[in-house]
């Protein structure tokens, strides 16, 4: 793992650099690099100008790691009305969530009727429920959760990180449900019995992740979702698609908000179907940073704009 990354990382869980960014202005302007604000209305009105470039939305409200049962139900009520703006507002959007929103802490069945209620508002408003992959100590239980919603909503996905050493295991036990993947790369602290340390070996197991998922869904075996901002994978994958007999309209790719935005346009245009990942809340500390681990250059890029 890199120097920066490792900083990075270990800034995220800092609860007194927390404190301090949350109460500054400087960083909070920051963090406009990558969402538009703390407000869902903030953010449905950034979701309209993407839609119209031909890209769809994926909301996420950040915050994780609740323990008070009733400020789960608060983000299941949020996420419920969230379901409803999206309808009447006529978005091809989908709400990806993190289950420990949703009291995965306190109670596994809590986090399951709550999700089970979500996914339930996803079909009737024609959208998608997605569950988030928070760090591997929630690997086993997020993946019951999914089977658990899957069988009674099948059109309900779950991301999967292709650092960690488990996941082509855990990947090939799904296909049997022909599942909803997003594949990422990863962003949490992982030791290294657990996930892979350098960027090229999560490189190669992504691409051999993708590739399976797109051998897979060719024959209607899965839906593949390809989450990530490097223009090399992103091309290989494509080459991959195409050389397997796999239609553009059979897989997505999607990136965050603020983030290669030209290329996600680009992408549109030659007949990608597109999503831009669109967060925002008040708990965007932990997120942030670790956005920035993601690809560390980022910093510089936040600097240089700030002072611009």
């Amino acid at each position: 793992m890199s120097v920066g990354r490792s900083i990075l990382l270990a800034a995220s869980r800092s609860k007194t650099l927390n404190d301090f960014a949350l109460r500054s202005r400087f960083v909070k302007r920051a963090t406009s690099r990558f969402m538009p604000g703390e407000h869902a209305e903030d953010a449905l009105a950034a979701a309209a100008q993407i839609v119209a470039t031909g890209r769809g939305v994926v909301f996420t409200q950040l915050g994780e790691s609740i323990t008070r049962a009733e400020a789960a139900e608060k983000v299941r009520d949020h996420y419920l009305w969230l379901f409803d703006r999206i309808a009447e507002l006529r978005l091809p959007a989908h709400v990806s969530v993190k289950p420990t929103q949703l009291g995965l802490d306190l109670s596994m069945a809590q986090c399951e009727r709550q999700l089970l209620e979500l996914a339930a508002k996803a079909a009737e408003t024609q959208s998608t429920l997605w569950l988030d992959m928070e760090d591997s100590s929630y690997v086993d239980r997020t993946l019951d959760l999914y089977r658990a919603i899957h069988e009674k909503y099948p059109a309900t996905g779950v991301a999967m990180q292709a650092y960690l050493n488990r996941t082509p295991e855990d990947l090939a036990k799904l296909m049997p449900l022909r599942p909803m993947i997003r594949l990422v790369k990863g962003a949490y602290d992982e030791p290294p019995r657990v996930a892979y340390e350098k960027k090229p070996d999560t490189d190669r197991a992504y691409y051999d992740l993708a590739s399976g998922m797109l051998a897979a869904a060719r024959a209607g075996g899965c839906t593949p979702v390809f989450g990530t901002h490097d223009s090399i994978l992103v091309s290989r994958i494509a080459e991959r698609a195409k050389a397997l007999g796999v239609d553009e309209s059979k897989y997505e790719i999607h990136m965050l908000y603020g983030i290669r935005d030209a290329a996600q346009r680009t992408l549109a245009r030659e007949g990608h179907t597109v999503k831009t990942l669109i967060s925002y809340g008040s708990a965007w500390y932990r997120w942030y940073m670790r956005r920035l681990a993601e690809r560390p250059a980022n910093v510089w890029f936040v600097v240089r704009s700030l002072v611009g």
